[in-house]
């Protein structure tokens, strides 16, 4: 019978990190991005500060792994590669719109990303730049593919792609954070979502020509 090798150390390290990343989410949720600082987030992981440098290097590098393994855009870009380059014939406007769709749903019900969002738009941070960074490779993706589908046509579609991405992000925000209807939508029953769903579609639509 073969020994099995010694996976102690190693183990450790991944169970560890993975603490770590857990209590950056635990922090984030209770007390917010001002909340995370080195001491918390190990108080809260239950381990030594000092492995958050030995793991991560530091503590913004630490909170980034957090967030690119939270963040609905880092995800789907991933897919996004696979999807765009094995079918050259599927429609940009029924990606996009899914995309679009499924972002409203993973940020409603995520809490904590709602939280990194905010941030995001609170204040400057090295952090928030490197995972709009991260974010930005959907458009190097989906954009270049979607011109070529609406060349000849005079679309702004980023435009209109900013315009959505920034909405959703909003009205889900303010939902969360207030007890009123926007447009007199509530926001929080399934119909009032919704009918956001159906506006998304309607703008593909009338940006794409499609009746």
């Amino acid at each position: 019978m073969a020994r099995k090798t010694y996976q102690g150390e190693k183990n450790d390290k991944s169970r560890t990190m993975t603490k770590l990343i857990q209590a950056v989410g635990a922090v984030l949720e209770k007390k917010g991005y001002t909340g995370l600082s080195i001491a918390n987030i190990a108080s809260t992981a239950g381990v030594d500060r000092k492995l958050i440098s030995v793991y991560f290097g530091s503590v913004d590098n630490l909170i980034e792994t957090y967030i690119k393994g939270k963040d609905y855009w880092v995800e789907a870009t991933i897919a996004a590669e696979e999807t765009l380059a094995k079918a050259s014939g599927t429609s940009s406007r029924l990606f996009l719109e899914n995309l679009l769709l499924e972002q409203i749903d993973q940020f409603t019900l995520n809490e904590e990303m709602q939280k990194v969002v905010l941030w995001q738009i609170s204040e400057k941070s090295d952090i928030m730049s490197h995972v709009t960074q991260t974010r930005e490779k959907m458009s190097a993706l989906f954009f270049p593919y979607s011109d070529k589908e609406l060349a000849g046509k005079d679309v702004d579609l980023r435009a209109v792609s900013s315009l959505l991405v920034a909405g959703i992000y909003y009205l889900v925000l303010h939902t969360k954070t207030t007890d009123s209807t926007f447009c007199e939508i509530n926001l929080t029953t399934e119909e009032g979502i919704n009918r956001i769903k159906d506006a998304v579609k309607f703008i593909l639509k009338q940006t794409y020509g499609v009746k």
